[in-house]
């Protein structure tokens, strides 16, 4: 029977000298030149969870996904929202290239549901991206989520309140939008977290 240390080396995400490098699923542009640059690989990152923490909903962090959900639709790939507190305007999708017919909404009854929702969509081939709205996601539900994430080449998404920008999470990507003032009414992005870079200034959403 293998060690605790063997079965430690044998988990996919661990890499060991002279071994083949795990090759990276790649990333989805984000369409926001700013926010490319400040990003490794230049975007979302495929295969990994990327959190997006609000200060309130509807600020414009939806926004920022707008761009690849068109360029993913348009590949034939899903785009799957799971219990978004919203109805999507489907005008503002089209406008950006969404394909409406690759569009899937899901709306569990509760966050366990919800969670469970997403970890099956994430191991779906033909799903390009996957975006969660949940409230209550501990961390061994994030981890969950990151493992299956890695399993396939979806970008995953999950929203969550700015209350938890000071936990951990093991999410590859942390992005923090809080709203603009009156002045300068653009969202506020903060990289709080991001694989391969320290984490960037703050950005504003044009």
């Amino acid at each position: 029977m293998p060690t605790a240390l063997e079965q430690l080396l044998r988990h996919p995400s661990i890499w060991r000298g002279g071994s083949t490098p795990k090759k990276e699923p790649g990333y989805v542009p984000t369409g926001w030149a700013e926010l490319d640059a400040a990003l490794p690989g230049g975007g979302w990152p495929r295969g990994a969870l990327t959190e997006i923490l609000t200060d309130q909903q509807g600020i414009g962090e939806l926004s920022l996904l707008l761009p690849a959900l068109g360029q993913l639709t348009s590949a034939a790939l899903w785009a799957v929202w799971v219990a978004p507190p919203l109805v999507p305007y489907a005008p503002a999708l089209q406008a950006h290239g969404c394909d409406l017919a690759r569009v899937l909404m899901i709306h569990p009854s509760d966050d366990a549901q919800a969670l469970w929702a997403a970890e099956q969509l994430l191991h779906a081939k033909a799903t390009g991206i996957v975006m969660l709205w949940a409230t209550k996601a501990d961390d061994r539900r994030l981890r969950r989520l990151q493992l299956a994430a890695e399993t396939g080449t979806s970008v995953a998404v999950i929203f969550r309140p700015t209350a938890y920008a000071q936990h951990s999470s093991p999410a590859a990507l942390r992005l923090q939008v809080s709203a603009g003032s009156e002045c300068r009414p653009e969202a506020l992005i903060h990289v709080l977290k991001c694989r391969g870079r320290l984490p960037a200034r703050m950005l504003r959403a044009r």
